[in-house]
């Protein structure tokens, strides 16, 4: 039961955040999920992540608090819903990766229920808000626009969950949570263009670029660290090949 709330408050406190909060802002600042992912793996899964990972995850947060104190679009309520995010998003990885380890679902049993259990929240918080009036007064249903805008949407959506599923599965919570910040690192920068709610100021900018070195170091330490093994895989199963086919020459 868990895992559908965590992906309820994800989306919830993440909508509400960025219209709070400038894009630059919200992506770097999201870099503290990546921290409670690595205190949670350590906690609940057991899992210690190497010193390198590490120290590239602390200049995120020492990039993110660089930017953070300089942020001239300072906002309260964006802040605390930002961290409600955070802690959401973090706590969401480290139970699919519980989930997937102890065989309690499947991933594709674990999208299904999570997905089909948070439709009940999502209709009760459409019911309290405007969005069931603009849905029931919404006139271009079948405006080929509309459908192509929807389809594409849907898709989206269910490719993301999915992806997000089988990157926790075959690596790490802390693993996804960074590839997420990296794809990220673009809407930083576009948000400064195109945005229009950023403000420009040295020191900010410096913190933004240190959180996002951070996330680039990160990416090579992990994938680097998982060539040797790739290799090493490649090389004992060649052996084993070659030892059938000399027994099999033997007999």
């Amino acid at each position: 039961m868990p895992l559908p709330i965590f992906f309820f408050g994800n989306l919830f406190f993440g909508l509400a955040s960025t219209q709070a909060i400038s894009l630059p802002m919200f992506t770097v600042l999201r870099r503290f999920s990546i921290w409670l992912t690595m205190i949670g793996e350590q906690l609940i899964l057991r899992q210690r992540q190497p010193l390198t990972a590490q120290a590239s995850v602390y200049l995120m947060l020492v990039g993110a608090v660089i930017a953070a104190s300089d942020d001239l679009t300072f906002s309260w309520f964006g802040y605390l819903f930002l961290l409600m995010n955070n802690f959401s998003t973090a706590a969401q990885g480290v139970v699919i990766k519980r989930k997937l380890v102890n065989k309690e679902f499947n991933q594709n049993g674990l999208l299904f229920y999570n997905s089909f259990v948070i439709l009940g929240p999502a209709i009760v918080l459409i019911i309290f808000t405007e969005d069931l009036t603009k849905v029931w007064n919404y006139d271009r249903y079948f405006d080929i626009g509309f459908i192509t805008a929807f389809v594409l949407s849907s898709l989206m959506g269910f490719l993301l969950n999915y992806s997000t599923m089988l990157c926790t599965s075959y690596n790490s919570p802390l693993t996804t949570t960074v590839v997420g910040a990296c794809k990220n690192m673009f809407v930083t920068y576009l948000g400064m263009l195109v945005g229009g709610d950023y403000i420009y100021s040295h020191v900010n900018f410096i913190g933004l670029n240190i959180s996002i070195i951070g996330s680039l170091i990160y990416s090579w330490v992990t994938f680097t660290r998982k060539s040797p093994a790739t290799s090493h895989t490649s090389i004992s199963s060649t052996g084993t090949l070659e030892n059938r086919k000399d027994i099999h020459s033997t007999i």
